[in-house]
């Protein structure tokens, strides 16, 4: 048997706040899948389980807030995992019981009894498919339990009875509990969980007058912080990035580069790209910045990793922290992963989601606790330059401005180009000067052929 913690989803982060169980216990379990929302001091994220199993007993209820590392519930074998309703068609196990006794049923008209596969389900005789007939079961469906698979009275029964029930409701315990309290029927309710299972979210949004469903009550010995609205600044998230920010300045030998990088190329190319292609794959700027980042680490893999145990760790693969500032103020770094790997038009779609979801809350621990490199773009504030604070414990942090027209030599004849100035935040214990500017002319080389991003 194991268990489920709270998870650490940043080195900023002390304790967590439960908010939402989305499974129950004896519910199945696959690794990555949701098992509940935790409320940082940053966001509100759906943490995942990383065994296969069953959920065992609960720990802790909602609203408790706990250490990192505090056990949420135990992980039972998949074996003590509830069967999931099987699909439509299929025949609900259920307690057999003995069949109440019946009248005899009225001999068949006189005719020619058919011959054996002549209309018949499974070997049924004429009595057994009118009896299905009658109560609207659909025999081809059907599993028999009789002898040789034959289809019995009781199977009969029973599946008419599993027809007439109706389907059960996907919603969380939280979302259960909520409807009871405000009334609601859940089967009017639309899901926007995974797999459409309704959350407590969901409820209060179907409340009479779209009221907000009541906060849970606490358990006596949790410290329980105030709700929020989703992506709205909570008190103590300046005070996380605070002691972030303190602990990397003061740990992290910084060094610091920078190149101007002629956009020129890439924008016609871009330009292009967008007139010819449709509307569902139009690119940003912002898609061949960070492609151009992603490609670039993987050519300078000394810049892309963690500094742990006074020593440089390689990242599996290039995963990118890209800044999100958040509408309520404060900023998050969801992660682009393998963002090397993918072509423009999935990285901007990935991007485009990731933002609205780190904006709304709906983030998932997966995204926000593994990136290898950091990107910050402050181009659409208005930057044109930007150093930024290493998140440790990465060893790199690149920063893009905005693209602007700018005076500019090419082949001694001087006009005005688009040009956007790259900026490297680096750690000094893992890399130097000399393997920053070759990253840093890594993406500049990168921009210069946007076709091969």
């Amino acid at each position: 048997m194991g268990e489920f913690t709270m998870p650490s989803l940043g080195a900023d982060m002390d304790e967590g706040t439960l908010v939402e169980w989305l499974v129950a216990p004896g519910d199945p379990l696959r690794k990555g899948d949701p098992v509940a929302v935790v409320e940082t001091a940053k966001s509100t994220i759906e943490v995942e389980c990383f065994e296969s199993g069953a959920m065992g007993r609960l720990l802790v209820e909602p609203g408790a807030t706990v250490p990192v590392g505090t056990p949420l519930a135990l992980i039972e074998p998949a074996e003590g995992a509830r069967r999931e309703p099987e699909g439509r068609g299929k025949r609900q196990k259920h307690p057999v019981t003995p069949p109440a006794p019946a009248e005899p049923e009225p001999a068949p008209a006189p005719g020619p009894e058919p011959a054996a596969g002549d209309g018949e389900v499974g070997g049924t005789g004429p009595l057994i498919r009118r009896l299905a007939e009658r109560r609207g079961v659909d025999l081809t469906a059907l599993h028999g339990t009789g002898p040789a698979g034959r289809v019995t009275r009781a199977d009969i029964e029973r599946a008419a009875t599993d027809t007439a029930r109706p389907p059960r409701v996907r919603a969380t315990p939280l979302a259960r509990r909520r409807a009871a309290e405000l009334g609601v029927d859940l089967a009017s309710v639309t899901g926007t969980g995974r797999d459409s299972v309704i959350r407590a979210e969901d409820v209060g949004g179907a409340a009479p007058g779209g009221a907000a469903p009541p906060a849970p009550p606490p358990p006596a010995a949790a410290s329980v912080r105030p709700s929020r609205p989703p992506g709205e600044q909570a008190p103590g998230m300046r005070r996380a990035i605070a002691r972030l920010m303190t602990r990397a300045n003061r740990d992290i030998p910084h060094y610091y580069l920078s190149t101007t990088v002629d956009m020129a190329v890439s924008m016609d190319w871009l330009h292009e790209h967008n007139r010819r292609g449709p509307m569902a794959e139009r690119l940003l700027p912002a898609a061949l910045l960070l492609k151009a980042a992603a490609l670039a680490a993987r050519e300078v893999p000394a810049l892309n990793g963690f500094w742990t145990d006074d020593r440089f760790t390689a990242g599996e693969g290039v995963h990118l922290g890209v800044a999100v500032s958040l509408r309520g103020g404060g900023l998050i770094a969801p992660v682009l992963h393998g963002a090397d790997t993918l072509d423009l038009p999935a990285l901007m779609g990935a991007l485009k989601d990731l933002v609205t979801r780190a904006r709304t809350g709906r983030l998932r621990g997966s995204e926000v606790s593994d990136a290898t490199l950091t990107v910050t773009n402050l181009g659409d504030q208005g930057v044109e330059t930007v150093f930024g604070v290493i998140h440790p414990p990465q060893v790199a942090l690149v920063g893009f401005g905005r693209v602007a027209d700018r005076p500019w030599a090419v082949d001694g004849l001087l006009g005005v180009r688009p040009v956007v100035t790259v900026t490297l935040s680096a750690d000094h214990r893992a890399t130097d000067g000399a393997v920053g500017a070759r990253y840093l002319t890594a993406v500049d080389r990168l921009l210069q052929k946007p076709e091969e991003l």
